[in-house]
């Protein structure tokens, strides 16, 4: 699954209360909407996006279509987040351990720059 789908499904505050209310009980879109300031239409294409993105499973109980929070699907979101924190948690404990004179330092202004130290 491509983390960027999943990233940009969850990019949408509604979408992220669906996500919520159906994380530990699957609801129907009628009672999604029962809790959110929005239509039951709305909650349905918040709701196609999230299957899109293999982010909620969708199941049938006799006439009703229940949807609930597939576990699985954040599994790319979850990887690139590991890989992107450890890779610049790295960089920053590297930089801290770098003694002081090793430190990237600003260069002086230079007197031609706005801003800059002017002699005369």
């Amino acid at each position: 699954m491509n983390p960027d789908v999943a990233l940009k499904a969850l990019a949408e505050p509604n979408r992220r209360d669906i996500l919520r209310l159906v994380s530990t009980t699957p609801r129907s879109v009628g009672e999604i909407a029962g809790h959110l300031a929005i239509t039951s239409q709305a909650v349905s294409r918040h709701l196609k996006v999230l299957h899109e993105a293999g982010l909620v499973d969708e199941r049938r109980e006799g006439t009703r279509h229940l949807f609930l929070v597939r576990p699985d699907g954040f599994a790319a979101v979850q990887n690139f987040l590991d890989d992107f924190w450890t890779h610049h948690l790295g960089q920053l404990k590297t930089a801290l351990e770098r003694p002081a004179e090793q430190q990237p330092t600003e260069p002086a202004p230079d007197a031609s720059e706005p801003g800059g130290r002017r002699d005369g």
